[in-house]
Order: C-alpha cells, then sequence, then structure tokens
C-alpha cells in the first residue's frame, strides 16, 4: 500500500484552493472598497473571474466568504488552546489561546495570519453590522471540541454555552469599534491584545464578587 499522506495537493486540487484564495481576496477588496451592503456575490464572481455557479460550488453565500476569516483565524486558536495546561479555566485559557496567537503573528505569518490579514479582518467585520453579528454567532468545531474536552462536558452543555456567549460579547466589546487607524490606534493584532485583556479585566474585577447561596453546588453537581 502506498502511503499518501504527504503527498502534494494534485493540481486539481492546487486550483481549487486558488480558485477559493481569489474569490476570498475579491470580496475582501470590494467590500473595503464600496461597503459589505453594496457588495455582490455577481461582483465578487466577476472580479474573480469565475461564474456565480462557480462561486456556488464554494461558498453558499455571500457572508460565508467572510467567515472563511474567521475559519483560519480560529484554525490557529485552536492550536494554542490545546497547548495551555490543563486546570486553567475556560475564559483564561481562551484568553491565553488568543494572545499566544496574536503574539504569534506580530512580525511574522501564524498559517494563512499576518498583521495586514489581522487589520482587513477588523476593517471589514467592524464596517458591517451584519458581519459583526456573524462574529458573536462563530462556532468553531475544533475549538468548541477542545473546550468541551477541557471543561468535561458535552458540546450542548449550557457551561459550554456560556463561554460562548461570554467571550464573544467581550470580543465584540473590545475591538467592535475598530474599522481604521487614526492618530492613536494602528489596527493589528497588537491593539487586539491590549483590548481584549483590558476587557477580560473588567470583567474579572466585576464577577469578584458573585456570590451563590448554594455556593456553586449546581455547578458541581452538574459536572462532578
Amino acid at each position: 500500500m502506498v502511503d499518501v499522506s504527504n503527498e502534494s495537493p494534485s493540481l486539481r486540487e492546487r486550483k481549487k484552493l486558488r480558485t477559493r484564495a481569489v474569490l476570498i481576496d475579491a470580496a475582501i477588496d470590494l467590500c473595503l472598497k464600496q461597503g459589505y451592503q453594496q457588495t455582490t456575490v455577481e461582483q465578487i464572481a466577476a472580479a474573480a473571474d469565475v461564474s456565480t455557479r462557480t462561486f456556488s460550488r464554494y461558498f453558499p453565500t455571500k457572508d460565508a466568504v467572510f467567515v472563511t476569516l474567521l475559519d483560519d483565524y480560529y484554525d490557529e486558536v485552536a492550536v494554542e488552546l490545546e497547548a495551555v495546561e490543563a486546570g486553567v479555566g475556560p475564559l483564561e485559557a481562551m484568553r491565553r489561546a488568543h494572545t499566544g496567537l496574536l503574539t504569534r503573528v506580530v512580525g511574522r505569518r501564524a498559517g494563512r495570519l499576518t498583521t495586514d490579514r489581522i487589520a482587513t479582518m477588523l476593517r471589514v467585520f467592524n464596517g458591517a453590522e451584519a458581519l459583526q453579528q456573524a462574529v458573536v454567532d462563530f462556532r468553531h468545531e475544533a475549538t468548541q471540541d477542545i473546550l468541551a474536552k477541557r471543561m468535561g462536558v458535552d458540546r450542548d452543555d449550557p457551561s459550554l454555552r456560556v463561554v460562548n456567549v461570554v467571550f464573544s460579547a467581550v470580543i465584540v466589546d473590545a475591538c467592535g469599534d475598530l474599522v481604521s487607524d487614526t492618530d492613536t490606534i494602528r489596527l493589528g493584532p497588537q491593539i487586539i491584545m491590549d483590548r481584549l485583556n483590558a476587557s477580560l479585566e473588567r470583567v474579572a474585577w466585576m464577577t469578584r464578587d458573585l456570590q451563590f447561596p448554594s455556593g456553586g453546588a449546581h455547578y458541581e453537581r452538574a459536572h462532578g
């Protein structure tokens, strides 16, 4: 039996990857130039020099093109999350995973991510309300699996849902206004790290005095 695990992608697969990348770049360019609402599937396909039928073979909707950027980002978050030592709580683990990735991106590439790509993501997602909601709703399969395993819960457990809701809200609160460079702000991984840490620090401060009559017994019974 021939081991094909290390073989290079076939010519057809490389062409598909190139077409996919061209469609994503075309969508980003159009969105930055004319806005998300004004950008259509037909325009993206034309800019990529393919038919709308070809577009639909790669992406079911316009939104799906942009969500690909989140997939690329969270693919790397998952790598970082796996490396966080056991026993660290889920919100802190997610903070470490994000800051670990963003630290890697500063000055160099992490997977498909660069400083410019991170800045572009901020401009695109924060420039359209529909895409901001996509950030809130987004769930990355591998990251969810890793979190659930760390927490000792199933994927549909309410505790995992709370982690997702809280962390998504913190990200939007911390970075939702970052649309363009200013005299004091340069878009990229560093500003995300600074804002994310500051926002989570506020969450930690505001929740430090939460107390419940059960003393956490409900959670202990649910999670052992």
